[in-house]
């Protein structure tokens, strides 16, 4: 018999621009550069949404919530995160956890992990605990060590609830 989990991974890029919002993980770190994208352009979140769709077989973030429909201009990336729990639920499945890395030159990330676990936890509706975030730079290298993007990749598990 086949086990009831899957894993799923994401992977995502946003470029850096001078004077907006940096949404991280949830919360707005302050910085003089923010992500820039159709929507509030977190990139941990978009990255866990790849992961939880890819898991469930459902596509992408991309396919969900299209960068080409105004509706989404802006949007609260937890928002879309929701709207991917509750996507997954319609296939019996529940998050096991999530583990993420995000590759950013600056700002340093580590002081700002607790409250974006506590964040995604509470949006997810899953415990902190089942929320890893790691961060790490890329030594001055590519992209994101000129400070002209920032990636970040993601893993999830997914499971079959029992009552499914």
């Amino acid at each position: 018999m086949k086990p009831n989990i899957r894993i799923g991974y994401g992977y995502d890029v946003h470029q850096l621009a001078l004077d907006i919002p940096f949404w991280i993980g949830g919360i707005q770190v302050d910085h003089h550069s923010g992500a820039f994208g159709h929507s509030d352009a977190d990139v941990l979140i978009h990255v866990i949404c790849d992961a939880l769709l890819g898991a469930a077989n459902m596509r992408d973030i991309g396919y969900h919530f299209s960068d080409k429909d105004p509706k989404y201009k802006g949007i609260d990336s937890k928002i879309l995160l929701k709207d991917v729990v509750a996507l997954i639920k319609t296939k019996g499945y529940l998050i096991g956890n999530i583990d993420c890395t995000i590759c950013l030159q600056e700002p340093k990330i580590n002081p700002y992990v607790p409250e974006m676990k506590a964040c995604l936890a509470t949006v997810m509706g899953i415990d902190e605990e089942d929320v890893s975030i790691k961060a790490t730079t890329t030594e001055k290298l590519g992209f994101v060590g000129k400070e002209e993007g920032i990636a970040a990749h993601a893993v999830a598990l997914i499971y079959k609830s029992e009552n499914a």
